[in-house]
């Protein structure tokens, strides 16, 4: 498969095909990761970081997969320090970045700004995640993580818990899980949950799905995959103040977990999983954030042709 300068928009841009493609090169890549073995090959390749919008994970974790593939990293991870205070375009800062790397990972708050951004570069653009719209490589090493963690994506029953309405990350992911025939359970309060839209396509690929308010059954769920109720999606303060903390994972809660059940989130977490649950073997959530890394890495290499 060639990916070479491919953008990275959304994970429905991805045949099922591809993305386990890109999980087989993630996989080579992971002695990488680790630091056990060492590789220059992105040596001589820069890669611009354009972040709008705060991030930890995403943003490390593609400096680091950078990094460890020999390649150079320049951008911000502070807007405000750029011309854009000034009145610059988002065209003119994506011309002008793409004048000096050779790919772009970009993270912005308005949903659609990635698809945008591609319009006007012509390196690659990663989507480090567009509002409340997609975060493709989240999503990958969501699967990268399931894989790993359980053997296969598929044959899994998989229950997304908490903001399921402004959650990019579990659009996303839904829709990708649909792909592997994975059962999915959306537990939300009915103000959040997964928005119809997405529902409909992900039943219309052949994915079972049903709805519930609280979490219940979890003797029968081999993943749960929990998030945020984010603060900053909401339009509405009272909306938000209506639903904080409705949800609460703690070791209690998963006395009556299935055994073998894994616990994910995207982080960062505030009060919706407890740290006790951290001693658990359950949790995998910091596995999860430690696969971003060969998973961009993969990425990076497959859009910038440094491998098949």
């Amino acid at each position: 498969m060639n990916f070479k300068g491919r953008d990275v928009i959304s994970i429905k841009d991805f045949s099922k095909e591809e993305i386990l493609h890109v999980l087989d090169v993630a996989e080579k890549m992971l002695p990488i990761a680790e630091g056990r073995k060492k590789s220059e090959m992105l040596r001589g390749s820069i890669m611009s970081s354009l972040f709008f919008e705060p991030s930890t994970r995403t943003r490390l974790s593609f400096e680091a997969a950078m990094k460890r593939l020999g390649g150079d990293v320049i951008g911000f991870a502070r807007p405000g320090t750029t011309s854009i205070q000034k009145g610059e375009t988002m065209a003119d800062t994506i011309r002008t970045a793409e004048s000096y790397c050779d790919v772009i990972v970009m993270r912005h708050p308005h949903e659609g700004s990635a698809r945008m951004a591609a319009e006007f570069a012509t390196v690659p653009i990663i989507n480090g995640g567009d509002g409340a719209g997609h975060h493709p490589t989240q999503c990958l090493l969501d699967l990268f993580t399931i894989q790993r963690e359980k053997g296969s994506i598929e044959g899994n029953r998989v229950a997304l818990l908490g903001d399921l309405k402004y959650g990019r990350t579990v659009h996303s992911l839904s829709y990708a899980l649909s792909l592997f025939g994975v059962d999915m359970v959306f537990i939300a309060p009915p103000e959040l949950q997964m928005p119809h839209e997405v529902v409909e396509e992900c039943e219309e690929l052949g994915a079972h799905i049903s709805t519930a308010t609280t979490l219940e059954g979890l003797e029968d769920i081999d993943v749960l995959y929990v998030t945020r109720i984010q603060k900053e999606r909401f339009p509405d303060p009272e909306e938000y103040n209506r639903v904080a903390g409705i949800y609460r994972i703690d070791a209690h809660t998963l006395s009556e977990a299935k055994e073998g059940m894994i616990v994910m989130h995207p982080l960062p977490r505030v009060n919706e999983i407890s740290p006790d649950v951290d001693r658990t073997p359950h949790a995998a959530y910091f596995r999860q954030a430690f696969n971003g890394v060969p998973v961009r890495m993969a990425l990076l290499s497959l859009v910038l042709g440094a491998t098949a």
